[in-house]
């Protein structure tokens, strides 16, 4: 049997050699700018140097710096190895041919902007490149290294960005762009794909000028309702971090600022952080998501969007308390027992409302806004593994279907040990829409999977067998619609300060910890 030899493709930065996984081709570990460390800390993302030498492609890059512990209890993996050296990007490819011209999907991780890596076991792109498409994952700076507002980073030459994370995802891109043909890829046809803060990553490059010429569909998995914060507030928090790092702000220069050692980010208080959101105001997102959409400025390619059934299950590590919610509902004189009828007892209610007031909402406001300018279709995954339904009466925890939809149920805990024939189906067919989307531009027939028209609120209830569910949570969801902003304002002062809840966490999710940035979806 002859051996499978390592691929060589040439980038426009210089050749790179990767490796054979499982018949596939995977280049990994590849730079798409400089290292963010020193001067380049808190800037834009440089160029990358080329390089003259053919460069070994076949282990994953550092991860972004981060809580090692929160990453692996959220259900991803471990991030190790990690650094602020951290902007990498994988790509997986079923053969190298510049004449294949097949689709790219490119795959933006969760974790509330504080935990991740394109590099963890959910997101191997073996599967995905077996069914004839190209998969990219990436790295971006996370925590107050990828998000921090500061007035001396503000005011400086080529300052005005807060969204430094953002930036990142918007390089690889361009590296994508660039350089995707040479592995086979379309660079005219990429697909955004991101979940939890992944799908607010992808939303929020929907609304970036320099973002749209660079992809033409997105998928948002399991986005959150929680705006973007204002600048304001934003470099209040920025300002209190540095202050607490023995800064005083006479001495906060950018200078000084850069000279902090990266590893003392991860010990501040969580208050002082902005996850599970990032910032509206900068020169990267002028305006929140929710704004935008409403002004029709983003990307008019499609869009699908959607949520788990159980994706409250994280809602505790975000600092919100659903007893609270609940209660500021019923004091706006919401009818919540009309919209929940027979759910009992308060702890239950208050359960489901806020899966619907956080989770299941905003799926159906951004559609709205979304088909007046393109095609938008929604879905409600409820599928949970043959063995693990015992474990989760709730439905599906929020993270548990990335796996369905990157066809890799069967490489990761906890569906690897129990995966079963009909959960294997089940992840071909979920990632069958996607690769269909990916192609095409719509998931299935029309007959399948209708478009969302606002009014008619049409939505794919991921199940088995899956379901087109008419008028879906319409009364509900009409009501938390007028009443949107209460989640906002009913947890003031109980960020961060909530505690781990077992057993919820999955990829792209994490127990909140006081030693930690706040938050995470």
């Amino acid at each position: 049997m002859v051996q499978q030899s390592a691929p060589v493709v040439s980038t426009v930065e210089g050749q790179l050699q990767g490796v054979v996984e499982e018949g596939m081709y995977a280049f990994k570990g590849i730079p798409y700018a400089q290292p963010p460390v020193g001067p380049l800390r808190w800037r834009p993302p440089a160029p990358v140097m080329p390089w003259k030498h053919i460069r070994q492609a076949s282990k994953c890059g550092q991860s972004s710096l981060q809580s090692r512990e929160d990453c692996i209890a959220g259900g991803g993996g471990d991030p190790v190895p990690m650094g602020e050296d951290c902007l990498y990007l994988n790509v997986w490819t079923p053969r190298v041919d510049p004449q294949a011209k097949l689709p790219v999907i490119v795959w933006i991780h969760g974790g509330a902007y504080v935990i991740g890596a394109g590099g963890l076991p959910p997101y191997n792109g073996v599967p995905l490149a077996s069914r004839d498409a190209i998969l990219v994952t990436l790295n971006y700076r996370l925590g107050h290294l990828g998000f921090l507002a500061h007035p001396a980073l503000l005011q400086e030459p080529g300052g005005g960005a807060a969204n430094f994370g953002l930036l990142d995802q918007l390089a690889a891109l361009q590296w994508v762009n660039r350089n995707i043909a040479k592995f086979g890829g379309d660079p005219g046809n990429v697909t955004l794909m991101g979940q939890s803060a992944g799908a607010k990553s992808v939303l929020s490059l929907f609304c970036m000028e320099a973002a749209r010429p660079l992809f033409h569909r997105g998928v948002a998995l399991s986005v959150y309702g929680l705006d973007e914060m204002p600048l304001e507030k934003a470099m209040l928090k920025g300002e209190a971090l540095i202050r607490g790092m023995g800064v005083t702000d006479a001495e906060a220069t950018p200078e000084r600022m850069r000279q902090l050692p990266a590893d003392a980010f991860w010990q501040q208080p969580p208050e002082h952080s902005l996850a599970p959101v990032a910032v509206s105001g900068d020169t990267v997102m002028p305006q929140s998501i929710l704004s935008t959409f409403k002004a029709q400025q983003q990307a008019r390619v499609p869009l699908i969007l959607g949520s788990t059934s159980d994706d409250v299950s994280v809602i505790r590590a975000m600092g919100r308390d659903p007893m609270e919610v609940l209660q500021a509902l019923r004091d706006n004189n919401v009818p919540i027992g009309l919209l929940y009828p027979g759910v009992t007892p308060d702890e239950e209610l208050a359960r489901q409302v806020c899966r619907d007031i956080v989770f299941t909402l905003i799926p159906r406001q951004i559609a709205d806004l979304h088909s007046k300018v393109s095609d938008a279709w929604r879905f409600y995954f409820d599928y949970t593994a043959t063995a693990l339904r015992p474990l989760h009466p709730h439905g599906v925890p929020h993270g548990s279907d990335i796996v369905y939809f990157l066809d890799t149920v069967a490489r990761c805990p906890p569906t690897q040990a129990g995966v079963t024939e009909e959960d294997r189906a089940y992840s071909r067919q979920v990632s069958g829409w996607m690769l269909e989307f990916a192609r095409t531009g719509a998931p299935a027939s029309a007959t399948e999977w209708p478009r969302h028209q606002q009014g008619e609120d049409r939505t794919l209830r991921m199940q088995q067998p899956p379901k087109v569910e008419h008028n879906f949570m319409q009364l509900r969801l009409n009501a938390f619609l007028l009443a949107s902003g209460i989640i906002n304002g009913a947890d003031s002062g109980t960020r961060g300060k909530t505690g781990p809840q077992r057993g919820s966490s999955h990829h792209g999710a994490t127990p909140q910890k006081k030693s930690r940035p706040e938050g995470t979806p």
